[in-house]
């Protein structure tokens, strides 16, 4: 297995700029993840590194290897796809063994590639099958299989999982967590655009944005400590709640007068001199707590939506003004449509943006 670094990485299609300077170092037995909205360049990203786009600019290393003018197949990178692109003709065993024959392989390394990747992946009862005789998280597990018998450097999932109705998708992610910690020493790249994958699979999240990278951390650090806005509401759902407001008290906690008529407390440590700098106060919807003290908000409820485990709370917010705010409260909380609640949040979960970046990174 491998280590992959990418320094300067950038991708243009003539005037059009896709990926800037992209800065990315992959240790072995990673799984990374790339995440970003549509057109953010991941899947491009990934490409790039398969050897199928071309890099315009920077340097793409595999094992101590430059590889910008490698081929795909000498890479030493195995890509599973959006779609299973199995061979309909071929058995699961086939399809599974197709690459290793190409590569002139013997029968009997072929036999234990192919039945080590089957035990893997629970796949040994449809080994003798026709891809049309699978299910769909089945034919993805193939074709996963497929990619391991190569024993490659590197694999690169390109969201694998979104063909895939939700009950699958769900199973087939735990099949994939599990792949990887029978693995530990294999390294992973992951595309996706469901944060849920994100959280639950990486050991470190990419989060793209318009070519650029805005934060690589653990899936957690990008949730408890997201270095700017665009990260802090892409992670998380609902998304991050944020108020405009002024700082009126600085020290080891901040205190942020909101434009709303509320106030919020910020165990944000700030300096005497940020005294009436204007922020926003990002809160995320599960932070969120019903209070009899004054609140950092309060709103009319305009629908609440009764999940059972959570109750979320959307509020009527008048034209003109800030994002809607959405409350999520663990339990059952009935008869809440149309008052008016009042909302507080822990110091230590309230963050503070000015400019867009965190002050914790300011």
């Amino acid at each position: 297995m491998a280590e992959l670094e990418l320094k300067n990485v950038c991708k243009a299609y003539g005037q059009v700029e896709v990926l800037r300077d992209i800065n990315l170092q992959i240790t072995q037995g990673e799984l990374v993840v790339f995440v970003g909205p549509s057109g953010c360049g991941k899947s491009t990203l990934l490409r790039m590194i398969a050897g199928l786009e071309k890099i315009s600019g920077g340097e793409l290393w595999i094992d101590g290897l430059l590889v910008n003018d490698v081929p795909p197949a000498q890479r030493g990178v195995a890509m599973v796809f959006q779609s299973y692109a199995l061979y309909p003709h071929m058995t699961v065993r086939e399809n599974m063994a197709f690459a290793l024959q190409i590569a002139k392989r013997t029968k009997p390394e072929i036999e234990e590639a192919v039945s080590k990747a089957a035990a893997a992946l629970q796949l040994d009862p449809y080994l003798d099958r026709l891809p049309k005789a699978l299910s769909g998280g089945q034919r993805q597990r193939v074709a996963i299989g497929r990619a391991i018998v190569r024993d490659p450097k590197v694999f690169l999932f390109d969201e694998p999982l979104s063909n895939l109705d939700a009950a699958l998708r769900v199973a087939t992610r735990i099949e994939i967590a599990q792949l990887k910690q029978n693995m530990p020493d294999s390294t992973m790249i992951y595309v996706t655009h469901d944060q849920v994958e994100a959280m639950t699979l990486a050991t470190r999240i990419v989060v793209l944005n318009g070519g650029d990278i805005e934060q690589v951390g653990a899936p957690l650090e990008l949730y408890e400590r997201p270095r700017n806005e665009f990260v802090a509401r892409f992670i998380g759902s609902p998304a991050m709640n944020l108020f405009d407001g002024e700082i009126i008290a600085t020290g080891e906690s901040t205190r942020v007068k909101l434009d709303r008529g509320g106030e919020a407390v910020s165990s944000v440590a700030t300096s005497e001199n940020a005294k009436g700098r204007r922020v926003r106060v990002g809160v995320r919807p599960e932070d969120f707590e019903l209070t009899d003290s004054p609140p950092l908000f309060s709103g009319q409820v305009h629908i609440s939506e009764a999940l059972g485990e959570v109750t979320l709370l959307y509020f009527q917010i008048p034209e003109g003004t800030e994002e809607a705010v959405i409350a999520k409260l663990p339990g059952i909380h009935p008869g809440l449509n149309g008052t008016t609640v009042s909302l507080a949040a822990d110091p230590a979960k309230t963050h503070l943006f000015a400019d867009g970046i965190s002050l914790l990174y300011s």
